[in-house]
């Protein structure tokens, strides 16, 4: 097994102190290579996940999340399933202000899917 490889098989989210708890300010996090596998065909997934949240006392440390990311490339999962599931774990980890996570699939089977959560509603 290659070092990547092995950093991605044990991948965990970190947190890292919020630098300005007190401050209200946006980050926007874009990883546009993100990868799983169709658990019905088995055929590779790809998409853009956006992140974007307002911090309170935590924020993501930007390699694990990376890595944590990477983690899905072997996994059977929906487009739905992934998407809430990134957005459960960071809720989770770093308990923040506002979270909202979107998967932007590319088209596979001339059929497009965009998936969003978020802690607004009706957003």
């Amino acid at each position: 097994m290659k070092y990547g490889e092995k950093a991605v098989k044990e991948a965990q989210l970190e947190d890292w102190e919020n630098p300005y708890p007190d401050r209200d300010y946006e980050i926007n996090i874009t990883f546009p290579e993100f990868t799983c596998l169709c658990p019905r065909s088995g055929y590779p997934d790809f998409a853009t996940i956006r992140i974007r949240y307002i911090p309170d006392k935590k924020i993501v440390e930007l390699k694990s999340l990376k890595l944590y990311l990477n983690s899905y490339r072997d996994r059977y999962i929906s487009h739905e399933e992934a998407t809430n599931k990134i957005y459960d774990d960071l809720l989770k980890l770093l308990r923040p202000r506002f979270l909202e996570v979107i998967g932007d699939f590319n088209p596979r089977g001339n059929v497009k899917t965009i998936i969003k959560v978020s802690t607004e509603k009706n957003s």
